[in-house]
């Protein structure tokens, strides 16, 4: 059992693709992320998709760049999974 769990270094929000946008679509993709000890994923997939393939593959993009800090036990760097979810709102600005 990790001492603590890996925790976000600032990474960007996934882009809101402009067909998606167009069309309306909005959702939530709830992703499993494996991070090794480096902090990198290794390996992302989808736990619930958002009902939208393009907001879903938008979300797998942008987590397969992000960068963690790893989870420790006894203070040594060590691989763990993450559930991470992104929203995609139409009326969120940042987007």
């Amino acid at each position: 059992m990790p001492d603590g769990p890996a925790t976000y270094r600032e990474n960007p929000k996934p882009s809101y693709p402009v067909l998606a946008r167009r069309r309306g679509y909005q959702g939530v993709v709830l992703a499993r992320v494996a991070v090794d000890v480096l902090g990198q994923p290794v390996r992302v997939e989808i736990r619930q998709g958002s009902g939208h393939e393009i907001l879903d593959r938008a979300a797998l993009e942008t987590l397969q760049r992000w960068r963690f800090h790893p989870a420790r036990r006894q203070g040594q760097p060590v691989a763990s999974v993450l559930e991470i979810p992104l929203h995609f709102k139409l009326n969120d600005t940042e987007n």
